[in-house]
Parts: C-alpha cells; sequence; structure tokens
C-alpha cells in the first residue's frame, strides 16, 4: 500500500537480519480482513509509514528465528493478528490486549501480503511441522495449513469473546452478524455446548450457518427489538435455556446490529461488542443498570488463547473450509476490490 485508494504496488523490500526476539516466517496464507480495507479504502491511519504490505491473518513455516526460539524453525504456525510485547506492567497483570508495544502485521510492521514476515516469536501458535506447508489436510479440519491462517483473526477473535463471557453449556448465544467473525463465533458457541441464535441480512449466510452451529437463524429485519426478544425468550424456553442470562454477541460492526443487540438485553445478560463501526448509536445507559446486564469490548485475541481456538478447528468441531476461498497473490488488488464490493460471499486468503 503506497496511499489511501490508490491500486496496492509490488515491492521488494531486503531480508534483514532477525532481531532478538523475532523469528522470520515465510507466508503459507493470509486472509483479507476488513481491517485491510479500511486502510486501503476509508483511510484508517496504519502505524507504520507507508509504503506497507497489509494482511494480519497469516500461516506459514517459520524460517528462522533469534536466539531462545530455536526450536521453532522448520515448524508451521499462525502468527497472531496482534501480539503484546509481554514485558509491561498491562502485560504483566493480565492486559496483553491494550499493551502500548503491541504489535500487528499490516499495521505496526510489514503485513502477510508477502513471501515472508519478521514477527515477535513468543507469540507464534505450532501447528505441526513445515511439511504441513503442502496440500495436506490439517488433522480433521479439513484445511490445508494456508486455509488455517484465518484462525488468526476471524476464529480466534470471538474465541476470546466467549472465553470472556464463559459461555459454557446450556447458555443461550445470541449473534448479531454472521460474516467473516460473527460466524465463527456461533460455531464456537455451539462447540461449547450453547443453543445458538444467529442473525444475518443474507439468506445464503443464514442457510450455511444453519447447518454449521445456529439453531435458530433469523432476519432481523422481520421484526423489532422487542417483537424478536419474545420470539427468542419462547425459543429459549422451548429448548431448556433460561429467559434470563443471555449472552449476546454483536459481531455485524454496524449500528443497526448494535441497536438490535441492546434491545435484547435481559435481567443478567452480557453483551460482548465484537464488531466495530465509526456509527455513533443512541442508546438509554440506565438498561444495563435496572437488567443488572454487562457490557463489554472485545480486541483481538491473546496469543494464549490461540491453541484453544485451533484445536476446536482441528478436532472439526469448528468449520472453515466452506466459509474460505483461497486465490493468488498476485491478484490482491482484484481480491481487495471485490471484498469492498461485497461480491464475495466467503473469507478470501491469498497464496504468495
Amino acid at each position: 500500500m503506497t496511499a489511501v485508494g490508490e491500486p496496492l504496488v509490488r515491492t521488494t523490500f531486503p531480508l534483514e537480519e532477525v532481531r532478538e526476539g523475532r523469528a522470520r516466517v515465510r507466508v503459507v496464507g493470509c486472509g483479507v480482513c476488513h481491517t485491510d480495507l479500511g486502510y486501503l479504502f476509508d483511510g484508517v491511519k496504519p502505524r507504520a509509514p507507508l509504503p506497507l504490505a497489509l494482511g494480519h491473518e497469516i500461516s506459514g513455516v517459520v524460517e528462522e528465528a533469534a536466539r531462545g526460539f530455536e526450536h521453532l524453525v522448520g515448524k508451521a504456525v499462525i502468527v497472531p493478528a496482534v501480539t503484546p510485547c509481554g514485558k509491561c506492567s498491562d502485560c504483566e497483570e493480565g492486559w496483553g490486549t491494550i499493551c502500548s508495544a503491541q504489535e500487528m502485521p499490516g499495521n505496526d510492521v510489514q503485513g502477510g501480503f508477502a513471501s515472508h514476515v519478521d514477527v515477535l516469536a513468543h507469540g507464534l501458535c505450532e501447528v505441526g511441522p513445515a511439511s504441513l506447508e503442502s496440500a495436506d489436510v490439517v488433522e480433521n479440519s479439513g484445511c490445508t495449513l494456508a486455509e488455517l491462517s484465518v484462525v488468526a483473526d476471524a476464529v480466534t477473535t470471538p474465541y476470546q469473546a466467549m472465553s470472556r463471557a464463559k459461555v459454557r453449556e446450556g447458555d443461550f448465544v445470541v449473534v448479531i452478524g454472521l460474516g467473516g467473525v460473527g460466524g465463527f463465533a456461533a460455531q464456537i458457541a455451539s462447540a461449547l455446548g450453547a443453543k445458538v441464535v444467529g442473525f444475518d441480512l443474507d439468506a445464503g449466510r443464514l442457510e450455511l450457518l444453519g447447518s454449521h452451529g445456529v439453531d435458530l437463524a433469523l432476519d432481523p429485519t422481520q421484526n423489532d427489538a422487542r417483537g424478536w426478544k419474545k420470539k427468542l425468550r419462547a425459543f429459549a424456553e422451548e429448548n431448556g435455556c433460561s429467559p434470563k442470562r443471555w449472552k449476546i454477541f454483536e459481531c455485524s460492526g454496524s449500528t443497526a446490529g448494535q441497536a438490535l443487540a441492546y434491545g435484547l438485553l435481559v435481567h443478567g445478560a452480557y453483551l460482548g461488542v465484537v464488531g466495530y463501526t465509526m456509527g455513533k448509536l443512541e442508546v438509554r445507559l440506565s438498561n444495563l443498570m435496572a437488567f443488572d446486564a454487562k457490557a463489554a469490548g472485545n480486541w483481538g485475541c491473546l496469543p494464549k488463547h490461540y491453541p484453544g481456538a485451533l484445536r476446536l478447528v482441528l478436532d472439526g468441531k469448528v468449520a472453515v473450509k466452506p466459509f474460505v476461498e483461497t486465490f493468488p497473490l498476485e491478484e490482491v488488488q482484484s481480491v481487495l476490490d471485490r471484498v469492498h464490493a461485497h461480491e464475495l460471499g466467503k473469507r478470501a486468503v491469498l497464496l504468495p
């Protein structure tokens, strides 16, 4: 990326010596996220100077690592979308998600729309031996290593959100927005034993997720929040779930989705804000008090959660294959344009 709104330019950067605490990863696959579109099309400013390779959903093979991380050389890995420094007071107190020195490929450093990335080594999530870079399916995931790149954000971000909400067997979970992140949020909740309701405007997504974790798939335009709350309360009771303490996850990143999520609050509810929008929403904040409910944001996912999220995929409990489509890296501009125009129904993965 050289400028906002301008076509990407193929650029050559030297492979510098691997510094202390870092590793060089040869990219096998890199997913396309709407965050990338924000930088390229909407003027969201990355922290690193341009020119900058975008891309933060990365899988690959470690080619070189600094002292103390030599055991990673030759391993297939997933690179966390955001890696905290691990040394500051925030990190030491368990608040790595707000670490001021956290590093995100395609934002703070060169990203994964490239042949190689230079990243912090301590957060890398091992998948297996380097031989996995071939077209072989990894365990029971149905995916190649390249396709598993989307675990780095689209899967782990909702995984952390579910972990924070303590989703468990018998919970009643509502996911608003079944796109790249929300679809996996629904699957994760189902894998954890929850009864799941999913909202989306796209009929195709509703149908697909109806066979991948969503017990009740709904078009939000067919009712208002009051009507949906009544319908969901009946559905919860029919399925042995409480009419209270719902766990609601807003993943659409839209003001309409946020309004619906807030409108569905019940007593003891937990509202997880996972999607992002620049739009503003007016709500009666006192509803949180009246319902004794909680609302919490969720930024990315700590590297410590990656093995758990990956295991759900490798065990076949969360399906990735039906939701991704691969393209050669040479087609990156066309792919970004198509994602921006909402012409791709699946999450794109670029192959160097």
